[in-house]
């Protein structure tokens, strides 16, 4: 057959021959692309035939790729190499937004932390300040307070040399002794400490010892009528009395012997005791100090006081409040301990009290417990311990009653 022959045949048919020289006999699949209609899926068909053939004879065809093949690779690249990088891209913008953001947030942190800081110093500098000024303030207050103790107790100390030198015909005044007088007791004047707005010291848990003071010396008013005495209280409730009002009511009702009841305060706080006091100047200036706080509410005058004072050392009445301060406080230390055994026994001592030198016999101020101490506080507390307290100043009045003027002369 002719080349030309052979190149009708492939056109209509679509094969090629043989390696033999022969025809590739495929009737069947000739016929059915010259009997398909569609053009572009005869032109597919031919196509996939010629690939076939090619494939069989070991040629490799090339075909030009069409521009829509392009797009589609240049695409499948695209979208492969982008996509990793726009992520890759993004995190690290985010990343770098993020630290960004973390950085400004903990530079204001800081900064907020160390205006609190310089605040809070700031705070402790004024309160340190305010602190310091107070403590001058009253450290300056108690100089004063003591500078004017001292000034009033050199005016009393100086007191008998100006009356000596005002009158050549006066002896030096002297004590005289008791034993001239015959003594007895029959009315015992009871005064309960402050009162009314006057509250006195004050126990941790609230309990004042205007409140204490006032119950003992009831229970005490009993104790002392049921044995016959008199008694006369310079307070029945809670009412402010005047130191000089007191000592006036012990003398309208002829006192013969004055028992002020107290309660004491000592800043160390573990101090736990009682104590009994006569008046008389002291160079102690934690006396001084007590007897300028219970003096201030006295309502006598200066010239009053140093009058008071001239007829105390001049009269019995000195020795005899000595002798009836030393009995109340063996009563109180030898009652009080069986039940309050840690209780100490701070003595009789001497100390300028106001409310002491105005009356006309002998007198003392008891201090029958220390509400500055946590234990004996909550002890006050208990009307039992209170009861205790009045019986033990019941048995040194009487101790002394007895002592000075016989059993048939009491309450008589």
């Amino acid at each position: 057959m002719s080349s030309s022959g052979a190149q009708a045949r492939r056109r209509t048919t679509g094969l090629e021959p043989t390696v033999h020289g022969g025809w590739l006999s495929c009737s069947k699949i000739s016929v059915y692309i010259v009997s398909t209609k569609s053009p572009l899926k005869r032109a597919l068909l031919q196509q996939a035939v010629y690939n076939n053939v090619d494939v069989i004879k070991g040629r490799v065809r090339f075909r030009k790729k069409t521009k829509r093949e392009h797009a589609h690779a240049f695409a499948r690249i695209f979208f492969l190499v982008a996509v990793p990088v726009t992520l890759f891209g993004s995190s690290y913008v985010v990343s770098a937004v993020a630290g960004d953001w973390l950085e400004t947030r903990r530079v204001a942190q800081l900064a907020r932390a160390e205006e609190v800081r310089i605040a809070a110093d700031k705070t402790r500098v004024e309160v340190a300040r305010a602190e310091q000024q107070a403590a001058e303030a009253e450290r300056e207050r108690a100089e004063a307070e003591q500078a004017a103790v001292e000034a009033h107790l050199q005016a009393v100390r100086e007191e008998p040399a100006l009356l000596a030198a005002s009158s050549n015909s006066l002896s030096a005044p002297r004590p005289l002794d008791r034993s001239v007088f015959p003594l007895a007791v029959r009315t015992v004047i009871i005064d309960p400490g402050h009162g009314g707005d006057n509250v006195g010291t004050e126990a941790p848990d609230g309990v004042l010892e205007k409140t204490l003071a006032l119950d003992i010396s009831k229970r005490l008013e009993e104790l002392l009528a049921e044995a016959s005495y008199q008694v006369a209280m310079t307070r029945q409730d809670d009412e402010f009395v005047s130191l000089d009002d007191r000592a006036a009511l012990a003398n309208e009702n002829g006192g013969d012997i004055f028992v002020s009841i107290h309660l004491n305060w000592i800043e160390e706080r573990q101090v736990r005791g009682v104590e009994t006091y006569f008046l008389g100047a002291t160079d102690d200036p934690y006396l001084n100090e007590l007897a300028a706080r219970e003096n201030r509410d006295s309502g006598y005058s200066v010239n009053d006081f140093r009058r008071l004072l001239e007829r105390v050392f001049v009269d019995v009445r000195q020795g005899e409040s000595q002798r009836l301060a030393t009995e109340v406080q063996r009563g109180l230390y030898d009652h009080l301990r069986k039940v309050n055994p840690q209780v100490e026994d701070r003595g009789v001592k001497k100390a300028p009290f106001v409310v002491l030198t105005g009356t006309e016999m002998p007198a003392i101020l008891a201090e029958v417990s220390c509400l500055s101490n946590e234990k004996e506080a909550r002890l006050l507390t208990s009307p039992g311990y209170r009861q205790y307290i009045a019986e033990a100043l019941f048995s040194g009045i009487d101790t002394y009653a007895r002592s000075i003027g016989g059993s048939n002369q009491i309450g008589s």
